[in-house]
């Protein structure tokens, strides 16, 4: 397609924020521009094909980064970690680090309500950003931005200076209190099949403690939980 002057401004502001130059500026157009912008403008691809491939392009970098640095660590272990830098909350944080949300063609509507610092927003952009640069550059360009960006939430991580486990925390302190009825339950879903948001509440016995929504059911039990220990003062 045909990119207007104006969007190749924005682009190209972009490209000097993350010190990258696109061969190909349609995969960055296509990774800048939010569902709500292409409802709007038809002739633009919206970003969650893309999100959905670098998610996976993350996680197999990361994946290989702890697999060779963290040897002694068993498969759960692993699992735990790598959920914690790659979850969206830590998407969120580096997405706000390069002002990503100053470059999201956003819909008018998402525009009015505060989309370009909504969290989920920023985590799936960076998703889609991370698979443009894949398309664009290749896996070590991809791995390269990753590191640049990432390099200190995965340290701290890995460190145990940034803790994410917030179902597993609020477990152990309920149950120290002498709750051992906790559930999980998941209260509605929203989105097409191909970008699915779930809602989950936690609480106990009769007693909702928290809710939160997430990309995962995984994803909202931790954001549910975060809630829980935040409103009930744990």
């Amino acid at each position: 397609m045909n990119i207007n002057r104006k969007a190749l401004y924005n682009i190209s502001k972009f490209e000097e924020t993350i010190n990258y130059t696109f061969e190909n500026k349609s995969y960055i157009l296509e990774a800048l521009t939010h569902s709500s912008y292409s409802n709007e403008n038809k002739n633009y691809k919206f970003n969650e094909r893309l999100e959905f491939l670098g998610d996976s392009v993350l996680s197999i970098i990361i994946s290989d980064y702890l697999f060779k640095t963290e040897k002694e660590l068993p498969e759960g272990e692993l699992t735990k970690l790598r959920a914690n830098i790659v979850c969206e909350e830590s998407l969120s944080e580096v997405a706000s680090q390069i002002n990503l949300g100053n470059f999201l063609l956003l819909g008018k509507g998402e525009e009015a309500t505060g989309g370009r610092e909504r969290i989920s927003i920023l985590a799936d952009a960076l998703e889609a950003v991370i698979a443009a640069v894949y398309l664009d550059g290749g896996i070590k360009e991809a791995r390269d931005f990753i590191f640049k960006y990432m390099q200190e939430i995965i340290e701290n991580s890995i460190k145990g200076k940034i803790f994410r486990d917030y179902k597993t925390y609020l477990q152990e302190v309920l149950q120290s209190k002498g709750e051992h009825n906790i559930w999980y339950k998941l209260i509605d879903e929203k989105g097409p099949d191909h970008n699915k948001r779930f809602v989950m509440e936690v609480g106990i016995n009769d007693t909702v403690l928290g809710v939160g929504e997430g990309k995962s059911k995984k994803d909202a039990e931790q954001v549910a939980a975060k809630a829980a220990l935040k409103t009930q003062n744990l």
